[in-house]
């Protein structure tokens, strides 16, 4: 079995001068570790390095795929895949993605939740009453598909029934990250839904932000409304609650909820400089958008919109417009005598006031 280390290993590796295992299994944690420690890492071979030079440059890819109909069935299997080095990789990137969010404050107190899908019906899942800026791989749960807790010792979250919401919709949703943004949340208490073909990376990342009806969360109705919504949105802003953001991994997830958030807060500053930000760069381009979400592996329920229908932001109504407003044709006229009275009284406390 491959060694997993984590950044207390690569510490003691330090401490002591030991190489990295070639075949170890890194955390996110031990990589930030080795940053600018190459002795520490294992000499390759001559001729891997020749080879290396030959082999297509790739992205990262955090996907986690699974063997379908593979799922571990007995209270042993469960444990030994739950303790397994590939789901050890899993959580400590989840305490990763929750300290990124509790830094950017899209966390308070002990809000927010992540979820990884690792199997048909095994989903992993951040615990309940727990700052997400401070979990260790332990604080980790595993549940199955109905949100019944088969794994860790800490208790689930209740809110990662809305996820199983989205992922029973849509098979390519992996993985949700949920979280209260200041800014997108600030559209979601609103009820405002963010306009699109402004910032192309906006629309290629999140596509059109969805709002969902207001549902008490962590409830089956919640659950249920989100995830009709979010079969078909990747980005969702719970009315009155929060974010809500899905991706094929939870690196990608989390991606989407600074997008969304950073959207939000651009909207709203360009909103409040006077000019009417109309269709945005056309329903032409917005169609390269669609192009590119769907080159990407990504859904977008856009596909197949007229260009007139793509950037309609006609419900968008930036900023508030105050003025006086002229009485009303039958509006009652003034009464003398109150008017006379007023008048009465104004000109006894100018009196006062001068003596």
């Amino acid at each position: 079995m491959r060694t997993v280390l984590t950044a207390q290993d690569i510490e003691k590796m330090l401490r002591t001068g030991e190489a990295v295992p070639a075949d170890a299994i890194l955390t996110p944690s031990a990589r930030d570790a080795l940053r600018g420690r190459a002795s520490l890492l294992p000499a390759k071979p001559a001729a891997a390095k020749a080879a290396a030079k030959s082999v297509e440059p790739t992205v990262p890819d955090h996907e986690f795929r699974w063997t379908p109909g593979g799922d571990p069935k007995t209270p042993a299997e469960i444990e030994a895949f739950f303790n397994s080095p590939e789901i050890r990789v899993l959580k400590e990137r989840m305490c990763d993605i929750g300290r990124r969010m509790w830094a950017r404050g899209y966390t308070d107190g002990n809000g927010g939740n992540l979820t990884i899908r690792v199997g048909d019906n095994l989903v992993l899942c951040t615990p309940t009453l727990i700052s997400k800026g401070f979990m260790t791989p332990d604080d980790i749960a595993l549940i199955d598909m109905d949100g019944r807790q088969l794994a860790g010792s800490r208790k689930r979250t209740s809110e990662a029934m809305t996820h199983l919401g989205i992922m029973r919709r849509q098979p390519l949703c992996k993985a949700c990250c949920h979280a209260h943004p200041p800014h997108a949340t600030a559209f979601a208490v609103a009820k405002v839904q963010p306009p699109t073909c402004l910032i192309p990376e906006a629309d290629i990342f999140l596509g059109k932000i969805a709002i969902a009806p207001y549902q008490t969360p962590g409830s089956q109705e919640n659950a249920d409304t989100v995830g009709e919504v979010g079969k078909d949105n990747q980005c969702v802003l719970m009315a009155n609650h929060g974010v809500i953001t899905w991706g094929k991994d939870i690196e990608d997830a989390y991606w989407k909820m600074e997008n969304a958030d950073a959207y939000c807060q651009t909207i709203w500053v360009a909103s409040q400089l006077g000019k009417d930000l109309g269709e945005g760069v056309g329903g032409a381009k917005a169609k390269e958008f669609v192009r590119i979400r769907k080159m990407l592996g990504m859904p977008d329920n856009r596909d197949g919109l007229k260009e007139c229908e793509l950037c309609d932001n006609s419900e968008f109504r930036p900023g508030v417009a105050c003025a006086v407003t002229k009485p009303a044709d039958d509006d009652p006229a003034p009464d003398p005598q109150i008017e006379a009275l007023v008048a009465t009284l104004t000109d006894q406390i100018l009196k006062q006031l001068k003596a």
